[in-house]
């Protein structure tokens, strides 16, 4: 497996088996100027204590929302303006969803790494969009997709002339309004080449199981991102909120921000004991 290099206006982070775990953190949406700076200001103190890596998440617009009057964001102005000075002023790298083609030149002019949607993961246009950027590109794997089947995704990012790449397992739709998460995916998918991330928290999701929005259960996804390291990973990506039970999207899953510290130091053991197991005797150097 190859390591990736993400720059930070304070220098650069490696991500990679030997590296410690990457971790992606922020709302699932912008919701003001102060409510982002207000997290990123939290989670650059929390990085520090830790000494770990951080990027900063947050999304600019939200087009994938189960009813329209649900609030989708501020828009690519406002939020790559607001993600800017948060990268400037905390040296975070940072990272928001890109929805279509068009959006890829005005968001690679401020953002480290780009985010296709899960829902996404198999737009040719966008993804090619994207691998002309120059970026790296962070593609979670869509909830209808075997891991198997982000080799396809892959060579789409290859041939365009990518090879900085993230990919991500986020749960695989099980009936309605359910997912469920095959750790077998982990292997397979480092098999490709790239560093694996987990989301634990919309692997937790339960989409659209809210009626006019999706619901999930928080409660899960520590357990679920042990597993994810234990399994291994190179990163995790969670969303974190002050008050969730109160955000305008994705709350029934997002961790409280008043819990996370704990959460990553918790997480940490699972992640050093993987290193010592080595690579997996089956799938080798390639696998997990």
């Amino acid at each position: 497996m190859k390591s990736l290099h993400i720059k930070t206006p304070a220098g650069a982070y490696t991500v990679g088996p030997e590296s410690p775990p990457l971790f992606i953190l922020g709302p699932c949406v912008i919701e003001s100027r102060e409510h982002a700076f207000d997290i990123a200001g939290a989670l650059a103190e929390m990085r520090d204590r830790l000494n770990l890596p951080f990027v900063f998440k947050a999304s600019y617009d939200k087009a994938n929302r189960s009813s329209g009057k649900s609030f989708r964001g501020i828009g690519i102005s406002a939020g790559l303006s607001i993600l800017e000075d948060i990268r400037a002023r905390y040296s975070f790298p940072v990272i928001s969803d890109v929805h279509d083609g068009a959006q890829v030149a005005e968001a690679s002019s401020v953002l480290d790494i780009l985010q296709i949607p899960a829902l996404l993961s198999r737009q040719t246009d966008l993804l090619e969009a994207a691998a002309r950027s120059g970026k790296l590109v962070h593609i979670k794997k869509g909830q209808f997709m075997a891991p198997e089947d982000m080799s396809n995704v892959v060579k789409k990012m290859e041939e365009a002339g990518c090879d900085q790449l993230m990919l991500c397992e986020r749960g695989i739709s099980f009936g309605y309004h359910t997912l469920v998460v095959d750790f077998r995916s982990l292997p397979i998918m480092s098999s490709f080449g790239y560093p694996i991330i987990f989301d634990a928290t919309h692997a937790v999701q339960s989409p659209g199981g809210s009626g006019d929005r999706s619901g999930g259960d928080r409660r899960f996804a520590p357990s679920l991102a042990r597993a994810a390291l234990a399994v291994g990973c190179q990163g995790l990506f969670m969303e974190v909120h002050p008050d969730p039970d109160h955000a305008p999207s994705d709350g029934p899953n997002m961790i409280p921000l008043s819990k996370l510290e704990a959460l990553i130091a918790g997480l940490l053991p699972f992640h050093e004991a993987r290193k010592k197991m080595g690579p997996d005797p089956l799938f080798g150097q390639g696998g997990s």
